[in-house]
């Protein structure tokens, strides 16, 4: 199913502000104004929002301690977003949760963890509440290269093929857990292969290509809805920055300057997409005026976070504890 023009034009949007997002928020982290840590999605920016295009509102998505792409990827609020990385009370999560834990359950993003591959059994539970209440929802769980080392991902997985539940697996792959390459971490490098072994589909995608990666998850999506189960989706993409803005690696560099510079030039996702668009009869005069509203509203975000206050340390305990019964 190919994306319809309006369809198009959001996902150019959507990645635009992702890129503009994170741009001045490293350089807002770097002047101090953003505490804690910074983990930058640029670079991945087509996976994303490929993979979110496919969604609903109402379904479920889990994110990774590379946070900030993936809410803006499902449709969350700039304003909330920038004010919560500035510890903000009017944040998405009222500036408790900072970079690596955002959410915003009002376009089904339930959470992201800074614990590698600690939103993979979340999704799955999803799955399983969506199967349990009889709904047609579904589960879209992001994760790294690196968290399919972890006990999560097989446990989640089996659990998933099993019950037929609704959850589709979405590995950004981008060659690296930190410094560690994925040929000296993986017995089996193509991860994407490891899932005939949970009794499900296992697709590999161009994650530098939005329309390669919106087909391949619309295609799961759809299984998910009609309960034939999970799916993994391994999206082969880059990240241009350090692991971690500011990150110092001692010792020898784990990748070259090359390598990087060739994604940069030749591997950019917005620069592919936009060349599509163009080859789509979108006009050049359109796709300016979107970047130059996206430009504005980044602005404007950063105007509402900086104007906005931190939350009044009185109410520190404050959203700790759900006390369900009366």
């Amino acid at each position: 199913m190919p994306l319809s023009d309006w369809q198009q034009r959001e996902a150019y949007r959507r990645m635009l502000r992702i890129r503009r997002f994170e741009e001045e928020g490293t350089r807002l982290f770097k002047a101090g104004k953003i505490p804690g840590a910074f983990h930058a999605s640029i670079g991945q920016e087509a996976t994303i929002v490929g993979a979110c295009m496919a969604l609903r509102d109402d379904d479920a998505m889990t994110g990774t301690h590379r946070s900030h792409g993936h809410p803006i990827g499902k449709g969350a609020d700039l304003k909330a977003l920038m004010a919560e990385l500035m510890g903000k009370e009017t944040g998405v999560c009222k500036g408790r949760g900072g970079s690596m834990h955002l959410a915003d359950n009002s376009v089904g993003i339930i959470g992201e963890s800074a614990i590698v591959g600690g939103g993979i059994p979340l999704a799955t539970g999803c799955g399983l509440s969506a199967k349990v209440r009889g709904t047609d929802q579904v589960s879209l769980c992001f994760f790294g290269d690196g968290a399919v080392n972890q006990g999560t991902f097989h446990e989640s997985l089996n659990m998933a093929s099993l019950w037929k539940l609704p959850v589709i697996y979405l590995c950004e792959n981008n060659g690296y857990a930190i410094t560690t390459s994925i040929a000296r971490s993986h017995g089996q490098p193509h991860i994407s292969k490891r899932a005939p072994a949970y009794g499900m589909p296992g697709v590999f995608v161009d994650g530098q290509n939005l329309c390669t990666v919106y087909e391949a998850t619309i295609d799961a999506v759809g299984r998910a809805r009609r309960g034939e189960g999970p799916t993994l989706i391994e999206a082969k993409t880059y990240r241009f920055d350090e692991h971690q803005v500011g990150l110092f690696v001692p010792g020898e560099p784990y990748r070259s300057s090359n390598e990087v510079e060739e994604h940069r030039t030749q591997r950019d996702p917005l620069a592919l997409f936009r060349k599509i668009l163009l080859a789509n009869d979108f006009g050049e005069s359109e796709l300016s005026m979107i970047e130059h509203e996206i430009a504005d509203a980044v602005q404007d975000a950063i105007r509402f976070a900086e104007e906005s206050l931190p939350p009044d340390p009185a109410t520190l305990f404050d959203f700790m504890h759900s006390q369900p019964i009366p």
